[in-house]
Formats: C-alpha cells, sequence, structure tokens
C-alpha cells in the first residue's frame, strides 16, 4: 500500500502527527515496522491505540494474500462439512 493509498486526513491543529501517524502505518503496513514498533514510535502507551490509529488509516488489519488464501482455504473445508 503506497502512503497515498492511506485515508489521511492530515489535522490543521496536528499536520506533523498526522503524517507521523501516516508514515507509521504505511511502515506498518509494509512490513517494515511491528505493532510494538508503531506503539513505540507514536509515544502510545498500548497496544490497542496503535490498532486504533492503524485502523483510522486503513492499515489494521493488515492481510497479506497468503492469510486471505488460508482463511478461504478454511471456509471452504467448513462448508463442504456442513
Amino acid at each position: 500500500m503506497l502512503l497515498a493509498e492511506l485515508k489521511l486526513s492530515v489535522g490543521l491543529k496536528n499536520p506533523a502527527r498526522s503524517a507521523l501517524e501516516a508514515f507509521a502505518a504505511a511502515a506498518y503496513w509494509q512490513s517494515v515496522l511491528s505493532l510494538e514498533q508503531v506503539r513505540q514510535l507514536l509515544d502510545l502507551e498500548s497496544s490497542w491505540e496503535a490498532k486504533e490509529v492503524l485502523s483510522k488509516l486503513g492499515s489494521w488489519p493488515a492481510m497479506e494474500i497468503e492469510d486471505f488464501r488460508e482463511d478461504m482455504a478454511i471456509l471452504d473445508s467448513l462448508r463442504a462439512s456442513a
């Protein structure tokens, strides 16, 4: 996901914070930063707060194509057994 693809809304009150959050979200999406690193970078007290920021910017939950394929295989097996 490119930075331009994030749902970035730069606030007039704190554009520097908005830019930092956008950077963190883009880095998390590209697997450059872990959730804990995002939490530390943004100086948040909990991983829940980090997840909230990432969710707001469209980077949480991060799902790779393999995760999607695995989920679809599980659903297919559940449907077959029903």
